[in-house]
């Protein structure tokens, strides 16, 4: 573990914070690169992914604080206090996809559209800030598994495999869409190697049971649209 990457007299500066830090740079400039690409303008995406940060800090701290609730009753002041990490992922998700759901309807963009652009760049600033969970030493694995790192590779993976499908998309949503699917199945994999997380209901953990929920709506969800867009192939033919 390496938690403190720099202390200068009071100033302390952290990895992880670094790190996330250094994840959304990354996601952001890809994002503000190829945005004219997919017809978008790269300043409303600055601004969309200002609100997805704000928004999903805000809730993957509240969910990690629900969960925690024992510990924060008695120390509110600590709730702030993200220095050491205490996020969880899918409460920011949630978060930032309500935040983006009503940012996207207010400005007239197509919520699916944006969607579809936006998360192979989400899956690469994950990776980077993963890399920040194995230097501050949370989301640890059971024995000598460095869980983080497991993650890190994986969500690259994701990355990769997104992008490729960009370029051969049939649908709207159909990228995101893949994203949620991909995720779920990765979170569910990697929680078997976790040892910080108990379990709560047959042998799964609180994040497993998340996953297999988010990985089943997904799944109803790009079918019913898969289906549709191949009705509208057949009928233009």
């Amino acid at each position: 573990m390496h938690p403190v990457l720099l202390k200068f007299g009071p100033l302390t500066v952290y990895s992880y914070g670094v790190m996330v830090a250094v994840g959304f740079g990354l996601a952001t400039a890809l994002i503000y690169r190829n945005a004219a690409k997919s017809n978008l303008d790269k300043n409303e995406m600055l601004d969309l992914l200002i609100i997805i940060l704000i928004a999903g800090v805000i809730g993957a701290r509240l969910f990690y604080v629900l969960l925690n609730l024992g510990y924060y009753a008695s120390r509110p002041l600590e709730i702030p206090n993200l220095s050491m990490g205490g996020l969880v992922w899918f409460g920011g998700f949630l978060a930032a996809l309500a935040a983006a759901v009503l940012y996207l309807k207010r400005t007239g963009l197509d919520f699916w559209t944006v969607a579809d652009f936006v998360a192979p760049y989400l899956a690469i600033g994950q990776a980077v800030g993963r890399i920040g969970c194995f230097l501050n030493g949370c989301c640890y694995g059971t024995g000598r598994h460095p869980t983080q790192l497991y993650s890190a590779v994986l969500l690259l993976a994701i990355f990769a495999v997104l992008r490729t499908w960009q370029a051969r998309r049939h649908f709207e949503g159909e990228i995101f869409l893949a994203y949620c699917l991909l995720y779920s199945v990765k979170r569910f994999c990697i929680e078997f190697l976790r040892g910080d997380n108990p379990k709560v209901l047959s042998g799964l953990t609180l994040f497993q049971v998340i996953s297999v929920v988010l990985f089943s709506a997904t799944l109803v969800i790009f079918f019913i649209k898969a289906r549709s867009w191949k009705k509208r192939s057949s009928h233009s033919r």
